[in-house]
């Protein structure tokens, strides 16, 4: 071998190795993006795309549970015995921010947890950054707060109580003796949000006048609406439902991992059973309305059927076979059951109609749960 090229072969520069006279064999080419130091650079790794991103979010705030939240104002709100209004518009906003600041809140409180239990979670999988689900948290409470304090002071209040359960629900209380009081307590103040705010909202509107509605007693406003409206006292019995369906299921849910518990889901049971004849009684609950006699009477055995085939039948099966997956299943059922239940309970308080609204929400609540858990 000559010189030249044996220095080529040697050093393996390409340029050598071109300018080297040809011996009959083809020089050797080497790309210099292959050379190590600074003739090349290593490929960047792929960043998640858009959509890889916003499915990660909507996992983490567990988007398909949505729906179960508008129905909580609508109940307080006939609770009431009012129309929907913009007070109600105004909770439901704050609901939904409350509720998704909910579940950032959680999954940032339980990332050590989810871990070992649930690794394929947003957080522990690496999707969204812990930093960014507490932001999340601070940022959609402070939005709910807002939106809740332009219904009034009094909606303000309950709010920021419901806030306060939230958070101390996910950051202390979850995993004590007290946790499903501490979710069921949140979910009743929500229905109590929904019917504060649509009272407040229609004390606050002007008359046919254009004055506000005349002193009451105490030196309160006299809300103005039919003659059959009530305070929004009158929505505790419906809040207590609501708060009673909520304790049952997350009771539940504590098992949803491990399995093996036959005593809560029938405990569960027993107590959907219990909503579910109580709904059906002839008279309703001592401050409650009664409903409209000829929509009422058709609408009501359907809202409290749907809810017992939405929660009962999950849940009977979750008794007869504790194990994880059912019971999981179990907990989705009483979550989307929370639909069906508001209707009842809507038209258990004179406004069938408002349910009808509320269990339009149903169709959308079961195609999102097959993309994205509400658990």
């Amino acid at each position: 071998m000559r010189p030249l090229r044996l220095l080529a072969a040697v050093t393996g520069s390409p340029r050598l190795l071109a300018a080297a006279p040809r011996t009959g064999t083809a020089p050797v080419h080497v790309p210099p993006d292959s050379l190590s130091g600074a003739g090349g650079t290593a490929p960047a790794p792929d960043r998640p795309s858009s959509r890889t991103r916003l499915r990660a979010w909507a996992e983490l705030l567990r988007v398909s549970a949505l729906f179960t939240v508008p129905g909580d104002a609508l109940a307080g709100a006939a609770a009431t015995g009012r129309r929907p209004g913009r007070g109600t518009a105004l909770a439901v906003g704050a609901s939904l921010c409350l509720y998704e600041a909910g579940m950032a809140l959680n999954d940032w409180a339980d990332r050590e947890e989810d871990a070992v239990d649930r690794p394929h979670r947003p957080i522990p999988s690496g999707r969204v950054a812990p930093g960014a689900a507490l932001a999340a948290a601070g940022a959609l409470t402070a939005a709910g707060l807002a939106l809740a304090a332009r219904a009034g002071r009094p909606a303000l209040a309950v709010a920021s109580g419901l806030a306060a359960t939230v958070w101390a629900y996910d950051l202390r209380l979850k995993h004590t003796r007290l946790g499903p009081a501490a979710m069921a307590s949140a979910r009743a103040l929500d229905l109590l949000l929904g019917a504060t705010a649509t009272a407040g909202a229609a004390s606050a509107a002007p008359g046919p006048a254009g004055t506000h509605a005349a002193p009451g007693p105490a030196g309160t406003h006299a809300a103005p609406g039919p003659a059959g409206a009530h305070p929004p006292s009158a929505a505790l019995p419906a809040a207590l439902a609501l708060g009673a369906h909520t304790y049952a299921v997350t009771a539940v849910s504590r098992h949803e991992v491990q399995g093996g518990s036959t005593a809560a889901p029938l405990a569960a049971l027993a107590g959907v059973a219990g909503l579910g004849a109580a709904a059906l009684r002839g008279r309703p609950a001592h401050g409650e309305p009664s409903p409209a006699p000829a929509t009422g009477t058709l609408l009501l055995p359907a809202f409290v059927t749907a809810y017992l085939r939405t929660a009962a039948v999950p849940l009977l099966h979750a008794v007869l076979n504790p194990s994880p997956p059912l019971t999981r299943r179990a907990v989705g059922g009483g979550i989307r059951a929370m639909i069906p239940l508001q209707a009842t309970l809507a038209a258990r308080a004179g406004s069938p109609l408002v349910g009808l609204a509320a269990m339009g929400l149903v169709p959308l609540a079961r195609a999102l749960s097959r993309k994205v858990s509400p658990t």
